[in-house]
């Protein structure tokens, strides 16, 4: 590890105002639940140990990734190494057994309800960070956070954070309880927030773990492998998008070659050189991937080096199906 490396993966990233110190890279775990099809619980579970051992604090799950298989995984990986992780938990989306999508419940019921069995799948006395995975259109978003700030009083969880919600929401979220952190897509690729959100948040002390930092797998030129993963769906990958995406992403490689880097942690290094007062998630399925992402903090981009990045070209497509991006609070202006 160079001096560099080290100097970075020392330093650590405060989530808002009230919330944890964490490493300034955290592991997202949603791929290890099939979610980009086959995946492989001994290797899942090898990859979430040896991020910890290097140093990753900061460990994000959902109850409905894999219908709690990915909560249980998690609590697997992290038996024996509960103190030094923070585990930040998304609940309220519905599923079927047939692995379908039926919405999203943010009812105070239904808060301290998916509570109750996250805590009992991970084996944990209380989550660090517990946050709606989307805005429940139905339920005022005072509801839902009074009752998540109830667990708090009752300590069952000791920080709120929100995910893919827009201004006003944070705005009234806020107001009820210190929200620590917003959970939100940003990359290359996908930079919407910067233009309303990232001021918003940091008027209100507010911090923000970005996930699909490489546009899950675009920006590093992974592609849709079958069935079971469903980037075979999201307009980046499909059609005339994917065939002009396809260009950029070999400009985006040579680019990385240049600088002895890999695409991966191009991508990686231009969120942590945009955004260094925010944490990327990066969704790492194996050890291989993970000792990849790690080796970005090493690799810091100049300011010239972003200018040359942004000029190679946009990544064609939304980041979601149009019925999706309706449904998103955060896409709402």
């Amino acid at each position: 590890m160079g001096t560099q490396e080290t100097k970075q993966a020392q330093r650590t990233v405060k989530l808002g105002s009230t919330g944890p110190e964490v490493y300034p890279l955290g592991l997202g775990c949603m791929g290890m639940s099939g979610m980009y099809g086959a995946s492989d619980d001994a290797e899942g579970i090898r990859t979430i140990q040896t991020a910890i051992d290097r140093g990753v604090t900061l460990i994000d799950t959902g109850d409905f990734y894999g219908m709690g298989h990915n909560e249980l995984l998690v609590g697997r990986a992290i038996a024996g190494r509960r103190e030094r992780v923070q585990l930040s938990v998304k609940f309220g989306a519905l599923r079927g057994p047939d692995n379908s999508w039926g919405g999203v419940d943010t009812r105070p019921a239904a808060v301290k309800n998916f509570a109750a069995y996250s805590l009992k799948r991970l084996g944990v006395d209380v989550i660090d960070i517990y946050r709606p995975a989307r805005l429940d259109p139905a339920v005022p978003i005072e509801d839902t956070i009074g009752a998540i700030a109830d667990l708090v009083k009752a300590g069952y969880v000791r920080h709120i954070g929100l995910s893919e919600v827009g201004v006003e929401t944070l705005r009234r979220a806020h107001k009820v309880h210190p929200i620590v952190d917003l959970q939100i897509e940003y990359s290359l690729a996908s930079r919407g927030p910067e233009a309303d959100i990232f001021p918003v948040l940091k008027e209100l002390g507010i911090s923000a773990t970005l996930y699909g930092v490489l546009s899950r797998g675009l920006l590093s030129g992974s592609k849709p492998k079958g069935q079971g993963d469903f980037r075979a769906y999201l307009p980046r990958f499909t059609g005339a998008n994917r065939e002009k995406n396809e260009g950029v992403v070999a400009a985006l490689q040579r680019f990385a070659q240049e600088r002895r880097m890999t695409p991966g942690q191009l991508a990686i290094a231009w969120v942590l050189a945009k955004q260094p007062g925010f944490v990327p998630v990066v969704g790492s399925r194996t050890v291989a991937q993970l000792e990849d992402a790690l080796g970005a903090l090493g690799r810091p981009l100049s300011q010239e080096d972003l200018a040359a990045l942004e000029s190679l070209g946009s990544i064609s497509g939304e980041r979601y199906a149009p019925e999706q991006m309706r449904h998103l609070d955060s896409e709402r202006r």
